[in-house]
């Protein structure tokens, strides 16, 4: 059975295991929280050794190069040396500011103490002084100086119950990545785009819309946001603000359950979406949220003539413990 080296010790892993549980079996402390291979929080680079081409699948080529992968979707074929991430994946950040955007989604907005590189819509994993981590999206557009994050209240939520009740304006965190392929990539400005999310789906949305925009984009822009009920929507101001400012933005808020209202529709998202857009043929996607809606959603979309390779996502995968 293959095994790996990590931090002066070596670790044998069973047949079929993943470097990540394997280590953990073995006591080694490991940040990690989705265990899916999205968040990002148990990155490990590899010294020695060939990872398995799925262990990288997301992740920037400059990475790859150095030897970066994802232990959660890791099992090796041979035995890999191990080594924690350099500076060019974590970094440290300041919390600036907190603000309440609804009874249940905080605004954290953090200074990162070093340049970053982002694009808006992709996302971070923050990581506490205790280990705990979790993954939220960049709403901020990249000249800001900042990462803004929109934190949404889970109920029994270790991190974001931290966010909403104890975290204060000077606490530093350990912030890793960014990474994500949700992001807006400037030309064919005048191809319709259609933006899609519920919940804190809107967070990366917002970042892209206004990137859209900021680059001069042309083309019909369709933001769809959803919520179960009307008080699960927020930034209705600030977006319908932005689509009275530019024409070619079209906002759409939509509740599953309630009473129609003007400007607010009311039903599956998908079915608001098919009833404003029937016909998506030659538009470029983005959806957002969870992992049923953004496949139903990608199914709409394509059934509705969107090119799966014009449809961009990243589905927020719930940690493994709250």
């Amino acid at each position: 059975m293959p095994a790996v080296r990590f931090a002066g010790a070596r670790y044998a892993l069973d047949e079929g295991e993943t470097v990540l549980d394997g280590l953990l079996r073995h006591g080694v402390a490991l940040s990690h929280s989705c265990k899916a291979g999205v968040c990002g929080s148990c990155m490990l680079r590899a010294t020695s050794g060939a990872v398995p081409p799925k262990a990288q699948t997301g992740l920037k080529d400059s990475w790859k190069s150095r030897g970066y992968f994802l232990p959660c979707s890791c099992v090796p074929e041979e035995d890999l040396e191990l080594a924690a991430p350099g500076a060019d994946f974590r970094f440290s950040a300041v919390i600036t500011a907190l603000k309440a955007l609804s009874s249940d989604v905080l605004l954290a907005c953090l200074s990162p103490e070093t340049t970053v590189e982002f694009h808006a819509g992709q996302y971070v994993t923050v990581e506490r002084a205790d280990g705990l981590a979790r993954s939220y999206s960049i709403a901020s557009l990249p000249g800001a100086g900042t990462l803004e994050l929109h934190v949404r209240r889970i109920p029994g939520g270790r991190m974001s119950g931290w966010f909403h009740d104890e975290a204060r304006v000077g606490d530093r965190l350990t912030v890793l990545g960014p990474t994500g392929e949700c992001f807006y990539v400037p030309g064919r400005e005048k191809q319709p785009l259609l933006l899609a999310g519920t919940g804190t789906g809107l967070a990366p949305l917002y970042g892209i819309v206004r990137d859209a925009l900021a680059a001069g984009h042309a083309g019909p822009i369709r933001l769809f946001h959803g919520a179960l009920r009307h008080e699960g929507l927020y930034l209705m101001d600030e977006l319908r603000e932005l689509a009275g400012r530019h024409a070619q933005l079209e906002y759409t808020p939509a509740i599953l359950r309630g009473e129609p209202a003007p400007g607010l529709s009311v039903g599956a998202l998908d079915e608001v979406i098919l009833d404003r857009v029937p016909d998506v043929t030659g538009w470029r996607g983005f959806v957002c949220g969870d992992p049923a809606l953004v496949q139903q959603l990608k199914k709409t979309l394509f059934l509705a003539g969107m090119a799966s390779r014009e449809i961009y996502a990243d589905a927020f995968i719930p940690a493994a413990a709250l």
